[in-house]
């Protein structure tokens, strides 16, 4: 194990698109969504340890999670939850983590994860991460996992890639990023051969991201120089406010991966989901033969198809005549929609606020 190596798990999101079961105060990546006894975030803690020692282990979250996160992962310090006091997507996340790597180790090589992801192959996953620290070590490259595509995907992101002399089997240089497709454009880009499934999982040294940002993210990377000196220090709770108030919502795909021409992409299969849609956890769960999923509750199903279920632990239903449908149950709410419309879950948590007042 190395002890240059860190592991940033990027834990602030809100998993509106889980709701009923995900809520503002406890959001996906700290529940049990696939029925293992741990939540999206420990099974991602726990598929690192392995890989660094457990103090490099550093995650970042909304301050509004912080005790949340420690009461999850009893075996981290305070100080390894990186409280950010304002939403401002993936880059200034990155940054905040940057500096505080920066100040214990300036040699650092970063494996930077979304703490919601299904990996089913955990084994053949960390031989990939290890196998991608090797590469971008002593090297000035920005690393990105591609995922081989089984289907015309329209939920993810993707990588373009171009051959070039001299890469490891299984590396290439990355061409383009391209967002989320239609689903003609994503049966495109599945026959060519040439594109891979974005999968968020970034492997850089702490000097090659900093470079980055320095050259592309200008404004962000200065920002945090001057939080940098106050890290440790009384000053540093109201500099880490000022800094984000400052800071531009940008993700770093946008900000830096599709601007460098330095980006590589390690191909990889080793049974992932960004788990993003109760679809996605659908087609990752085990079903039965009319190819439902019951996540959780006790459930009679009669003449349906191609369902996901997830009620309270103990819950009994009798569901007839759904097909390609999502329901869910939490204390609070209950969720009966078409497959087809989980883009509108979003809209629908908007519209429960609005109409009654909830607060999920």
């Amino acid at each position: 194990m190395n002890n240059n190596t860190y592991c940033v798990i990027m834990a602030g999101g809100v998993g509106s698109r889980f709701w009923p079961l995900s809520t503002t105060e406890t959001p996906k990546q700290f529940l049990d969504i696939t029925g293992t006894g741990k939540s999206l975030l420990q099974q991602t803690f726990e598929r690192f340890k392995p890989i660094c020692p457990i103090e490099n282990i550093l995650i970042v979250t909304s301050k509004v999670y912080k005790e949340l996160v420690l009461e999850q992962l009893p075996s981290i310090s305070p100080d390894q939850v990186l409280a950010e006091p304002l939403r401002r997507n993936t880059a200034p996340c990155i940054a905040f983590a940057n500096a505080v790597i920066k100040k214990k180790n300036p040699n650092a090589n970063i494996v930077v994860t979304p703490s919601d992801h299904l990996i089913i192959n955990e084994e053949q996953f960390r031989e990939k991460i290890v196998n991608g620290l090797n590469f971008v070590e002593n090297k000035d490259t920005l690393l990105t996992l591609g995922i081989k595509p089984s289907r015309p995907e329209t939920g993810y992101g993707y990588i373009q890639v171009e051959q070039e002399s001299g890469l490891p089997e299984s590396y290439n240089k990355v061409k383009t990023f391209t967002e989320k497709p239609n689903l003609e454009m994503a049966k495109i880009l599945l026959e060519s051969g040439e594109f891979f499934w974005n999968s968020g999982i970034f492997i850089w040294s702490l000097s090659s991201v900093e470079r980055a940002f320095q050259k592309h993210l200008r404004e962000i990377s200065s920002l945090f120089d001057s939080f940098f000196p106050t890290l440790g220090t009384e000053a540093e709770e109201k500099a880490l406010y000022d800094t984000y108030v400052d800071c531009r919502n940008i993700s770093i795909d946008y900000g830096v991966m599709e601007k460098v021409n330095n980006a590589y992409v390690q191909i990889v299969d080793f049974g992932w989901s960004d788990l993003g849609t109760w679809t996605s956890l659908h087609e990752n769960s085990e079903r039965n033969i009319n190819n439902n999923a019951v996540l959780s509750g006790k459930v009679l199903l009669y003449d349906t198809q191609d369902s996901v279920v997830h009620l309270p632990k103990g819950k009994k239903a009798v569901i007839q005549g759904l097909k390609d449908y999502i329901v869910v149950q939490s204390d609070k709410a209950l969720l009966i929609c078409p497959k087809s419309n989980e883009q509108q879950i979003r809209q629908f948590t908007t519209d429960v606020k609005t109409e009654f007042g909830m607060d999920d």
